[in-house]
């Protein structure tokens, strides 16, 4: 049985992809394989959503890149944290914990 897919609310993406990285770097095929595995294939990113989105936190310093060679021999753009990227996850743990805690406080008198 597969499990229900869910689309992500918006700024998530940038959360997973911070978190992932946290782990060690990864090139983007590597980082949405890993979310869906650890999301017990429940949130899958999108080409289209994660370049994007990897785009824009390089932008913002939070990651850096560099060209390397991937496991099957291909040539790949390798994405890591950046200090900024550490310092930015941390951060956004901290408002996602509030976040579901308050939405759970919610659902939970509703």
């Amino acid at each position: 049985m597969t499990a229900q897919r869910i689309d992500l609310p918006q700024g998530t993406l940038d959360l997973l992809i911070l978190r992932t990285l946290g782990l060690q770097p990864q090139h983007g095929w590597a980082i949405s394989e890993r979310i869906q595995q650890i999301s017990s294939d429940v949130l899958r990113v999108q080409q289209g959503s994660l370049y994007p989105a990897l785009h824009r936190l390089e932008r913002r310093g939070w990651i850096k890149a560099r060209w390397g060679t991937s496991d099957n021999n291909r040539r790949a753009k390798y994405y890591e944290l950046t200090k900024s990227g550490r310092r930015q996850l941390e951060a956004e743990k901290v408002a996602w914990d509030k976040l579901t805690a308050a939405v759970a406080q919610v659902l939970g008198t509703a």
